[in-house]
């Protein structure tokens, strides 16, 4: 709808959210203008669909879904291995743009992001839609893709209205207007709301996010925890989650988790696949000074099922050599002879902060200390060479074995087209755009 002329009490506050759309797509399709208009798939590399073009999910093909059956209803379907450098690069660029028009932008993931408009209509000289749309047009014109966006009065809503109107749709949501929204999206639909939660809000008889957003708030607080009462804030325009700019600091878990392909029974393989999940998860929780008191484990078959255990840690730890024990005690736990394996992972859980660990009288702290120093120094090499300039002897066979063989495991360009001077591991920051002259 147009924005209207609305007052200034109208729009106490502004929150656009921009969805880029079928992101990993459209990048392969703006630097290989041959694929647009085509059905374009990325995850060759995997065998499963890791996204799809809108040419392709007309078609019928969903995320996730299996190659070998995309190939039955969609057989001119282009299939590429995804290339998440390339993907990384257009999503930073995305971002610089965004940040012409607000100081004030939420990276909150690869292709989304949170822009606070309020008060920059005077700067534009023109309405928030006017701000929006320029914005659309900015990204597709310098990167050959295209996004969704809504602007309302609070982040649920704003991310309610970007997803109304893909692709490269553009929704504002006045406080006027926002039941004309609400009232047949279904509770699920929202931003935070979970099927468990859906189903336990069906028992009272709501069924749309408008049913929810109008509840007596005492109702919201008897029945339903926090973050639910925030939601329902946020549905009712009352802004409540703030765009924040900062990097992330703190989280509450880490996850790590890799899929290879052909898929392995091998148990020395699939164990050095998770010993190296191991290792990526406990650099990430070093770099934020993060200690896990709990280790989840969990494999993936070739038929898509997964087995995984929780683990508690007797002293919370982000050192993989306190967690080769536990790790070694999960995995025997879940995994299964003679069976194909396609993925491993693990979740370091209930993280505390380092500074919060108290030591007993029967720890071992000066062990703990000589592991530190050692740890401090495979960081720094780590930092300087390389990720991987220093693996634990179980994740070795990591490096002995590429990680997607095969037809599937063709390279992306940008790892094949390389400038003088650049090797597999140091490349410039730019994507290779394919022009035939």
């Amino acid at each position: 709808m147009d924005d209207q002329p609305l007052t200034i009490h109208s729009w106490p506050q502004a929150i656009l959210h921009l969805d880029a759309d079928a992101f990993f797509a459209s990048c392969e399709q703006a630097i290989h203008p041959e694929l647009r208009g085509k059905p374009v798939i990325t995850g060759k590399e995997r065998g499963i669909v890791a996204a799809a073009s809108y040419e392709a999910k007309a078609r019928g093909v969903a995320r996730g879904r299996r190659l070998f059956e995309v190939k039955k209803v969609c057989p001119d379907a282009v299939i590429v291995p995804s290339d998440y450098e390339t993907y990384s690069l257009f999503s930073l660029r995305m971002f610089e743009i965004l940040r012409r028009f607000s100081p004030d932008v939420e990276e909150y993931s690869i292709d989304e992001a949170f822009v606070d408009l309020t008060g920059l209509r005077r700067s534009f000289h023109g309405p928030y839609r006017m701000i929006a749309k320029t914005m659309q047009e900015t990204i597709e014109t310098e990167l050959g893709i295209t996004v969704s966006a809504g602007v309302s009065l609070s982040k649920v809503l704003a991310k309610v209205g970007s997803k109304h109107g893909k692709p490269k749709g553009l929704i504002l949501i006045p406080g006027g207007d926002i039941h004309l929204y609400l009232q047949n999206l279904p509770v699920e639909k929202v931003w935070g709301i979970g099927p468990n939660t859906a189903a336990y809000l069906n028992k009272f008889g709501i069924k749309t996010a408008l049913e929810f957003a109008r509840k007596d708030e005492k109702f919201v607080q008897k029945y339903l925890s926090k973050p639910y009462h925030e939601i329902w804030h946020e549905l009712n325009g009352r802004s409540v989650y703030p765009v924040t700019c900062e990097s992330k600091s703190t989280y509450q878990s880490i996850s790590k988790a890799k899929t290879f392909t052909p898929p392995s029974k091998d148990e020395t393989f699939v164990f050095a696949q998770l010993s190296r999940n191991l290792e990526n998860a406990c650099l990430k929780a070093r770099r934020y000074n993060m200690l896990a008191s709990r280790l989840i484990v969990f494999l993936t078959r070739q038929d898509f099922k997964s087995a995984g255990v929780e683990l508690k840690l007797s002293l919370p730890t982000a050192f993989p050599a306190q967690l080769f024990g536990p790790l070694k005690e999960g995995f025997k736990y879940v995994f299964r002879q003679r069976v194909l394996y396609r993925q491993t992972g693990v979740v370091l859980a209930s993280l505390v902060p380092e500074k919060s660990l108290q030591f007993t009288l029967f720890d071992d702290t000066r062990g703990i200390e000589k592991m530190t120093r050692v740890y401090n120094a495979v960081d720094s090499l780590s930092e300087r060479f390389g990720k991987y300039t220093v693996l634990h002897a179980a994740s070795l066979p990591t490096k002995l074995q590429s990680q997607h063989e095969g037809e599937r495991g063709d390279v992306p360009g940008r790892k094949q087209d390389l400038f003088k001077g650049e090797n597999k591991r140091q490349r410039l920051g730019i994507p290779v755009l394919k022009i035939k002259v």
